[in-house]
Formats: structure tokens, sequence, C-alpha cells
């Protein structure tokens, strides 16, 4: 992930910076790839729906059939579906790691959780999809504290904003979920209204 192009075109044509270094490229140029590019075209509904889709799956960093069961669960519970959704998606592994500070993207993130650098509760998880409970501990496993990107984390390097369902010693490298997030606190950017319209067609 040395080169930021991909995910530079990625964000441009989404919408939103997805990583620190795209957005001084994003904020160059806050229109979307390609020759047509400035153009405002008419949109239809369609693909107004899709692009919100698109940017909720790119901000998790997750898999068109994971968004899609996800989208299916929440669907089966009491209260807004769209926030419902994302408050799912905001209890996985990765999401949390990023938030607490401990990784400076979601792709990061995933890394971390993959190679086993971060424990639950005490234990090693290295799936990025694991859903944290309220009271749940998250920690990086002692051996990868020496790790220059723990080490930045652990000076306070990514703490802009915790949200508040968190907390977070950063000088420890600990966070835990204190409780359940709100969708108002959780730094997504996303009309989840439009995913919930996109799935539901």
């Amino acid at each position: 992930m040395n080169n930021p192009r991909p995910k530079v075109k990625l964000s441009r044509a989404l919408g939103i910076p997805l990583t620190p270094k795209s957005v001084k490229y994003f904020e160059a140029r806050p229109y979307p790839p390609g020759v047509h590019g400035r153009a405002r075209k008419q949109e239809s509904d369609y693909k107004v729906r899709l692009r919100e889709k698109q940017r909720l799956r790119a901000q998790y960093n997750i898999r068109e059939a994971q968004l899609r069961n996800a989208f299916a669960k929440a669907a089966k519970v009491e209260g807004k579906t769209g926030e419902v959704l994302i408050g799912d998606l905001e209890r996985r592994l990765d999401a949390l790691v990023l938030r607490s500070g401990f990784a400076r993207t979601i792709y990061q993130a995933r890394q971390f959780v993959v190679h086993r650098h971060i424990l639950v509760n005490g234990r090693r998880v290295d799936r990025p999809s694991y859903k944290l409970r309220p009271g749940d501990v998250i920690t990086v496993a002692e051996r990868s504290r020496a790790i220059d990107a723990f080490r930045i984390a652990a000076a306070g390097g990514h703490t802009d904003s915790v949200p508040p369902y968190l907390e977070v010693r950063h000088d420890a490298l600990t966070a835990r979920l204190a409780r359940l997030p709100e969708r108002s606190e959780i730094p997504v950017v996303c009309d989840e209204q439009l995913v919930v319209e996109h799935y539901s067609r």
C-alpha cells in the first residue's frame, strides 16, 4: 500500500477521503476521476443509492456479500434499519482498532488484526469481522508493541477524535467498548437510508 493512487481514485469517485494520504489529493481535485469528472451529470436515483452503498462498503473495507448479510440481519432487528446496520458494522474489531487510534486507516487496522497483533479480552483474534460487545477490551499484543505504528499510537499519534463509546488508554495500548455506539457518534459519511432503499428495491 505504498502507492496511494488507487485509494485516491476511489476517494474521488465516492466523494470522501478514505485515507490520510488521500486527503491532500482529494482537496486538490474534489471531483470524480476521468475526463468527465468535473461535468455535473444528471444522476439516476439508482446511481445515487448505489454510490452511497459503495461509500459505506469502502469506509469499512468490506465485501459486497458482507454488507448484504449485515443488511439482512439489521432488517430483522427492531429500530431504524440503517442505524442498526451502521451500529453493527461499527462493532467490527478492525473498525474499533481504527477508532481507538491504534491504526491510521481501516486497511492498516485490518492488517493488524489478520497478522495477530490484536487481543480481545486477552485472547488473540485474527478476524477483522469479529463483533465486540460492551465491556470487551482490545489490547495490542505485548510482542507487537515495538512496531513503529504502535509506538506512534502509544505516544498519542492518532488520537484526533476517539468516539465517546470507547474508553482508550493510548499509553497502555488498550481500549474498552464502554457501550453500544449511537449513529450520531459514528464517524462514517453515509446517508444510510439510501443504502436501505438500495437493498430494499
